[in-house]
């Protein structure tokens, strides 16, 4: 375990390694978004503990606008401490802090231009409170029989 101890100038990214992760992102992002496209997301379940998950991040973001998403709300310093706050309570998910892709807004496919970069746990909040809410009903009937084969394509 001494490597841990050693100097974070010393790693470099690995080129390899960040397209694995791309690519693993963009199948999520793929899969979800064609879920969408064919199932009622308001039976859709993304956890076994969607009702927990929804239920905390309603009780620390009220007033969050899933519909669009303010990326500088997720991002911004105040918005990480929050989030971090959050977060810490599915701590115990796997994955629950992996970096995932996040459809902007609700109402449109995923693209790069409406693409945001999340943890998973960021991801689960929204997604079950846009499907619970009503937000990603359109989508089914907005893109039915289209959904995508790979984000970006």
């Amino acid at each position: 375990m001494e490597v841990l101890s050693r100097p974070a100038e010393e790693f470099v990214n690995d080129d390899a390694l960040e397209n694995m992760w791309a690519m693993k992102a963009i199948e999520h992002a793929t899969v979800h978004f064609n879920l969408l496209c064919s199932v009622d997301p308001r039976l859709l379940r993304l956890t076994p503990y969607d009702d927990q998950i929804y239920e905390q991040f309603r009780l620390m973001f009220p007033n969050m606008n899933v519909v669009v998403v303010d990326e500088e709300e997720v991002k911004s310093a105040a918005g990480k401490e929050k989030w971090r706050t959050y977060m810490e309570k599915f701590n115990r998910l796997q994955d629950y802090n992996m970096g995932t892709l996040l459809r902007a807004n609700a109402e449109e496919e995923f693209r790069p231009e409406n693409a945001v970069l999340v943890v998973r746990a960021q991801f689960w909040a929204i997604e079950i409170a846009r499907n619970r809410e009503g937000h990603n009903d359109c989508i089914r009937t907005k893109f039915r029989g289209v959904g995508v084969n790979k984000v970006n394509e």
